[in-house]
């Protein structure tokens, strides 16, 4: 028996021995790749970055996990005891692992194996946070030998509310919320201290299996776990029994399900701007940190001026599209609606597809067809005893469009346009008193377009729209589409022009050009197809003459044309081809706003921005747009001079000839191809631009403190028609937004630089007359010294004399009295541009000044397109 026991001891001792061996080596082994826990102390979670207004309203949200950090002692007690009760009772006793916990465990899965039931686990929340943050991609034994193993480590380097706020913060809980605050905000609309015991005990219910605790698909297991949390509550002493037994008898309400509305402002949806400044500090900063960096952005936007924006764009987009008068169809078709079954139309009409971002504008499907009108079901819009009806009056511009796309014959009546069950956008249109006159039918147009408005002095971006509607398009068409500018890329022809020895009274041939080259001869023309003779570089921009321009383009040399173009952004290397003097190049309306600006602001460099300043989570700043100086803005006690920031932004055009484009950009405005804009009654200057066949309009135009511009075509470009002009499709968005931002930012006066001398000079013909001497008369801004003499003007190109025909090489054909041909353009609007026609045949007779002499150059070169107007 001795020697039985002792071999019995001798063999437990070699087991045991082997055993701690065994377990040694076993730890030693896992020990050597351990993670590095202590980056557990310098924890920063991937959180999601929002976007604020100058206002300090959240206006986006960029995330991939929807987290917003909440310090530890910021989560209220109810909520930490709910989580604790749920997943760890023990947490705040043992050290890493819950030896009592594992045991219980064991023996609850010895049943559960007999009955095929789901393992109970026994991980603390020390474990999950283990598992969670630095073994997640492991195997379950290998992870559950180095949970074993960090477990104690992590203990001793944390303290345990570091290491429940880890937990908080980074657990995933259903519905792309992770942590406490994003799931209160998303589950209940809520903050953490908001929440009720009920509320608190379902949010920690979630770990345990999100996707299978959802409130509405899974409502009878999501309340069965939110009841065992206020149980354990209950048990562990947190609460007492009559308030766990009262949260348990109250209904699972939440916002995802519907039953209850969000305290909390909604999360906005994301629109042209806020995309924008995704994609940008996507690039600028890297899409990670955008994403997770926590960051905060202040934005540029002025919302009042932003929504004018979209108010004056979509009213041009639309009523052109009604005028075209083609209707394309509904967005989608609901089967079974019934005007009787009003919660099941409700419930399909809900989850139809259609833009919601359209202002004034609400989704809707039709309930029946009459013959003088079509029921109608609104959502968001309550029936009445009688219903909502589209009257057959209110539909009668719409010809449905056939299946090969052409369209088919008026309508006789309402069904010829719809049917039962298609979803529609209608709008409740209003009477001059505000009181409602009928229900009436829109859509989405095929045409679209853009606009921007920019502060030229900083290049802040304060309205941004893309399209007609984001949720419809997301494509961007002020930043995305290169599109061709036409005339009104003509400034920098003319800027360069002012700054080579030009004024604006210099005289320019109106007359026909042959260019040859490979491809054949190129013969640009005038909008109007006629010939207007010498003119003054002033008439020509303000008319928007093509063959002017042409000419001015030769002279100056199409390197030097490129160059500006450049030296403003609007094309990176752009080819000096002569059509391209005509805008048959491709930029965007970002680059062309902002190159207008620097004529706005007298020739500085600026550099357009959606976004103020970047702060990183701990508040330092990552990015700042301003960089201007002011050393007096950091005084403490008063100085003799008002600290004002002082402009750091490289000048890139002479000041007075910034001026002087500034003053024939004005006579665009107000007499010349957007003469409409001269009803705004303020200093503003702008370019209309028109393509071949109408398949680009353009206006850009601006005030001494606000910039702005229009762009309008077709996704795939084709001819617009009749009218599709910049002067008629643009400018009228430009003066309608204008009407409504010259409340909130004051047009101001353009500067006049100093080495300016003012002169009065004849409209038509350039020449320099007294003051007095009858219609027809402006006053020209030049340079000291450049004016011409009484009764004087300049002749510069097309070798012009007094018979008004041109050099050899470019031949002058004019159809008509010169007088007539100086009447203007065909490109200006309904407003103007035929003024004064009688009066101007009278004042051809000037004596031309000699023309400087240039070294000639020739017209042979390649060209890409050309008749831009």
């Amino acid at each position: 028996m001795i020697r039985f026991l002792a071999f019995l001891f001798s063999a437990g001792s070699i087991a045991a021995i082997a055993g701690v061996a065994t377990v040694g080596a076993i730890l030693w082994i896992y020990d050597r790749d351990l993670p590095d826990y202590a980056e557990l102390a310098d924890y920063q979670p991937a959180t999601l970055t929002r976007v604020y207004s100058g206002a300090g309203e959240v206006i986006a949200e960029f995330a991939e996990e929807r987290r917003i950090f909440t310090p530890i002692d910021e989560i209220p007690p109810l909520v930490k005891n709910a989580f604790i009760s749920a997943e760890d009772k023990n947490f705040y006793t043992h050290s890493g692992v819950d030896g009592l916990g594992v045991v219980k465990a064991a023996v609850d899965n010895i049943s559960r194996i007999q009955s095929g039931d789901r393992l109970r686990g026994a991980s603390t929340i020390t474990q999950q946070v283990i598992k969670n943050f630095l073994l997640a991609s492991e195997g379950d034994v290998e992870r559950k030998i180095k949970e074993f193993i960090l477990s104690s480590r992590i203990e001793s380097a944390l303290t345990k509310d570091q290491i429940l706020e880890l937990y908080l913060n980074e657990i995933f809980l259903g519905q792309n919320a992770y942590g406490v605050t994003a799931a209160a905000r998303r589950y209940f609309g809520k903050t953490p201290e908001e929440l009720s015991l009920a509320e608190a005990a379902y949010l920690a219910a979630l770990p345990k299996a999100p996707s299978s605790l959802h409130p509405v698909r899974q409502r009878e297991a999501a309340v069965g776990r939110r009841n065992y949390v206020l149980e354990e509550m209950a048990q562990n002493g947190h609460v007492t029994r009559a308030e766990a037994d009262a949260a348990k008898a109250e209904p699972l309400e939440t916002v995802v399900g519907g039953e209850i509305e969000s305290r909390l402002p909604p999360i906005p949806n994301y629109t042209y701007f806020t995309d924008e400044i995704r994609r940008q500090l996507s690039d600028r900063l890297g899409r990670d940190e955008l994403f997770g960096g926590g960051l905060s952005v202040r934005a540029t936007i002025d919302e009042r001026l932003q929504a004018a924006a979209a108010r004056a764009l979509r009213g041009k987009l639309e009523s052109w599209d009604r005028e075209k008068g083609v209707w394309r169809g509904p967005l989608a078709r609901l089967e079974g609606v019934s005007p009787e079954d009003e919660a099941g139309w409700r419930d399909a009409l809900a989850a139809a597809p259609a833009p919601t971002d359209i202002e004034g504008w609400r989704k809707a499907v039709v309930l029946s067809v009459g013959q003088r009108s079509a029921r109608v079901g609104i959502d968001g819009v309550e029936e009445d005893s009688d219903g909502h009806f589209i009257p057959f009056e209110d539909m009668r511009w719409a010809r449905p469009q056939r299946e090969d796309g052409s369209t088919g014959p008026a309508p006789k009546g309402p069904g010829d346009l719809l049917a039962e069950g298609d979803v529609i956008l209608v709008t409740d249109l209003r009477k001059e008193d505000g009181s409602f006159e009928r229900w009436s039918l829109r859509q989405v147009p095929e045409i679209q377009g853009a606009f921007m408005a920019m502060d030229p002095h900083t290049g802040r971006v304060l309205a941004l729209q893309g399209g007609f509607s984001y949720e419809h398009s997301v494509f961007n068409r002020a930043t995305q589409a290169y599109r061709q500018p036409g005339s009104s890329f003509k400034p920098f022809v003319f800027a360069a022009a002012l700054d080579n020895g030009y004024s604006p009274a210099t005289i320019v041939l109106d007359a026909p050009v042959v260019v040859e080259f490979a491809g054949g001869d190129w013969k640009p023309k005038n909008y109007s197809n006629k010939f207007y003779g010498p003119s003054p570089l002033r008439l020509g921009l303000e008319m928007s003459r093509n063959l002017m321009t042409v000419r001015l383009a030769q002279d100056v040399g199409m390197d030097t044309v490129a160059d500006y173009a450049e030296r403003f952004g609007v094309y990176d290397d752009m080819p000096a081809h002569l059509s391209f003097a005509l805008g048959a190049g491709e930029t965007t309306l970002w680059r062309m706003v902002a190159a207008y600006g620097m004529f706005a602001n007298g020739g500085r460099r600026v550099e357009p921005t959606l976004v103020d300043r970047v702060q990183d989570r701990y508040g330092r700043t990552v990015y700042r747009h301003d960089q201007r100086e002011c050393d007096a803005c950091a005084a403490t006690a008063p100085t003799a001079e008002e600290p004002w920031p002082q402009p750091v932004a490289r000048r890139i055009m002479d000041r007075i000839t910034a001026y002087q484009l500034v003053s024939m950009m004005e006579g665009v405005a107000s007499r010349g191809t957007a003469s409409r804009l001269s009803a705004l009654g303020v200093p503003v200057a702008g370019k209309t631009g028109t393509t071949n066949e109408a398949k680009d309009a353009w206006f850009v135009g601006f005030t001494p403190n606000l910039v702005a511009g229009c762009f309008i075509g077709y996704d795939n470009p084709k001819p617009m028609g009749r009218g599709g002009t910049g002067g008629g499709m643009c400018a009228p968005v430009f003066q309608a937004f204008m009407e409504e931002a010259l409340k909130i930012i004051p047009a101001g006066e353009f500067d006049v630089p100093e080495g300016v001398e003012f002169a009065m000079v004849n409209r038509y013909t350039g020449e320099r007359l007294p003051d007095g001497s009858g219609g027809n008369l402006i006053r020209e801004a030049f340079r000291e010294g450049q004016a011409p003499g009484l009764y004087q003007t300049a002749a510069v190109v097309g070798d012009v004399t007094s018979s008004f025909f041109g050099s050899g090489d470019l031949p002058v054909s004019l159809g008509g009295d010169v007088g007539s041909a100086l009447i203007g353009d065909g490109e200006t609007d309904a407003a103007g541009g035929a003024e004064a026609g009688a009066e101007a045949g009278a004042e051809t007779g000037a004596t031309l000044a000699p023309a400087r002499p240039r070294p000639p150059r020739s017209l042979d070169r390649d060209l890409e397109s050309g008749g831009l107007y």
